[in-house]
């Protein structure tokens, strides 16, 4: 690994978490550098998980220390996800390098349409155990599924079904998300660990700035305008990072 190539890994990374903490596309971001510094698309999706895990842990110790809770709802919302991840995990070994691509820009378009659309102003309440259906469960089997195949955007899902579905609000649904994400990335690491997957070097110094970024995310009071500036921004790269892959 070249200087040029810690520091491109270290300030992505910090971007990445500090957007993935504050609603997500961090993956988008940080999946196809990997890949562009020459590591194969597994070898980059295992990799990757390095930095998810540590950002989250980062992310989890923040929103703790600042008095988030429902932990034990989070842990019981994990389950189905841990399930679900390593199959996806398993999964996406499977597939040839050319599908994985393919699957990924896929991945990203769908992405960036649904980050553009708006969020709808819901009358949000509390998460109890008696609102945790099967259907719900389902959902984050679904979700640890993705995660596990792939990761990209999966932030955008936990919006769709904590904040839409459940009408949590954005702020606790965030908290939720990076516990859940934490939890079941743990296995699907594992998974990519066993198969030689994993390059450590790249993982460590991406989850580097992720952590730090993560650790903003959490601490920066972002204003709506800041908000929408951060989404744009990131929506630019991605379109960028897409024709990129789709160019060779």
């Amino acid at each position: 690994m070249t200087l040029l190539e810690a520091l491109a890994l270290l300030s992505i990374g910090v971007v990445a978490g500090f957007i993935n903490v504050l609603s997500a596309g961090g993956s988008m971001l940080t999946l196809p550098l990997l890949m562009f510094l020459g590591l194969s698309p597994q070898a980059a999706n295992g990799t990757n998980r390095v930095s998810i895990v540590l950002q989250s842990v980062a992310a989890v110790a923040s929103f703790l220390r600042a008095g988030a809770r429902h932990v034990g709802l989070s842990l019981r919302l994990s389950v189905p996800a841990v399930v679900g991840a390593l199959l996806g995990a398993w999964l996406s070994l499977q597939v040839s390098d050319a599908l994985f691509e393919a699957v990924l820009i896929a991945v990203m378009a769908g992405s960036a349409v649904l980050m553009l659309l708006p969020q709808p102003r819901l009358d949000t309440r509390p998460l109890t155990t008696e609102r945790l259906t099967p259907v719900v469960y389902l959902a984050m089997f679904a979700i640890g599924l993705y995660g596990g195949f792939i990761q990209v955007g999966v932030g955008i899902l936990f919006i769709v079904v904590l904040y839409r579905m459940l009408k949590i609000d954005l702020g606790q649904v965030n908290a939720f998300k990076v516990l859940i994400i934490l939890v079941y990335t743990l296995p699907a690491l594992a998974v990519f660990l066993v198969n030689d997957q994993v390059r450590w070097g790249y993982g460590l110094v991406l989850a580097a700035g992720s952590m730090l970024g993560a650790w903003l995310g959490v601490k920066v009071n972002v204003s709506p305008r800041g908000a929408l500036w951060v989404k744009w921004l990131t929506l630019a790269v991605i379109v960028a990072i897409m024709l990129r892959l789709l160019l060779g």
